[in-house]
């Protein structure tokens, strides 16, 4: 039977969209050929991330970021399309964690996968979304601070600028030249009066050696004299020294308690005014002595009486019967 030009036209012009819709799917990176899983997520930035971007199962790849639409939340959300050549099975519990390929790379989905024995995930299940920080993200993180405080501390140091600025007048400054100017000369002051001391060290040398080598000998005797103390008995002197010591309390608490001629000596009361009464009686017997002394010494060769005076040394005359 023959076709007719017609028929073998609408073929031709089939298979050309045939071929046409194949080829585009294949340049947006779906082969209609394979048996792929689409898997979807939800993120709410994808910056930097891309369509044919590779999805990751534990850093190998088996898959490629397929579309990336607005989810139909209306909240502002993308939705991410993930299709998956590989055949490997994994939990619905598990997570798409979006991460950085590289420092001037885009980025890239990883599936994170859950081996909690959940229910096997099927083409079309939507998987929980993360974000991995990069570096990025990191920096900006630690930057962050860093530039606040940076900034901080520029406007403290623009105060204290200020305020230095505010102290250091005309009057200031002329102030701390010439305190630089002082010290200058203090400092060379300081130089002259070194390189004096230098030279007197330099010039008694000789005498600096003589009076360390006396200090020398000196501290050899003293260590001589400590090693002579140290190996003398001391013990021995302390003990007759307490012994000592212990008997002449004995002798003290003796004389207290009115033991011995001491003891009698100074407590008996009697004894004390027998002295009292004798010494008394014998500076009455000096006085009459004084005053009369050619009673106790008289001496005359023809026996004429001797003369007698009253207490205040006159000559005491006899009455005539």
């Amino acid at each position: 039977m023959a076709i007719s030009r017609e028929v073998k036209t609408g073929v031709l012009v089939l298979l050309g969209l045939v071929l046409i819709i194949f080829l585009f799917n294949y340049l947006k990176g779906e082969n209609l050929l394979d048996s792929t899983r689409k898997f979807y997520t939800v993120f709410d930035n994808v910056e930097g991330l891309g369509t044919s971007a590779p999805v990751t199962i534990n850093g190998f790849a088996v898959g490629r970021v397929q579309e990336i639409s607005l989810d139909d939340s209306n909240q502002g959300k993308l939705k991410v399309m993930l299709l998956l050549d590989n055949d490997y099975e994994f939990s619905k519990n598990s997570k798409a964690q979006m991460y950085e390929t590289g420092l001037i790379g885009g980025k890239a989905v990883a599936i994170i996968p859950a081996y909690d024995n959940g229910e096997i995930a099927e083409s079309g299940d939507v998987l929980e979304s993360m974000i991995k920080p990069g570096l990025t993200d990191l920096l900006n993180q630690k930057l962050t601070p860093l530039q606040e405080k940076i900034e901080t501390m520029m406007v403290s140091a623009d105060s204290v600028l200020t305020n230095i600025n505010e102290v250091f007048d005309t009057q200031t400054k002329a102030n701390l030249r010439n305190s630089i100017a002082q010290l200058s000369t203090t400092i060379t002051s300081f130089k002259n009066t070194s390189a004096s001391l230098n030279s007197l060290i330099k010039d008694n040398q000789g005498k600096l050696d003589n009076t360390l080598t006396n200090v020398d000998h000196i501290a050899s005797n003293l260590s001589k004299i400590t090693d002579s103390i140290a190996s003398a008995d001391l013990t021995k002197t302390i003990k007759n020294l307490e012994s000592t010591i212990s008997n002449f309390d004995q002798v003290l608490a003796s004389i207290e308690n009115g033991e011995g001629s001491i003891g009698k000596l100074l407590k008996d009361e009697g004894l004390y005014n027998n002295l009292e009464g004798a010494s008394k009686q014998l500076e009455e017997l000096l006085q009459d002595m004084k005053l009369n002394p050619k009673r106790y010494v008289h001496f005359s060769l023809f026996g004429k009486r001797a003369k007698q005076y009253d207490a205040d040394g006159n000559e005491i005359k006899e009455k005539n019967d």
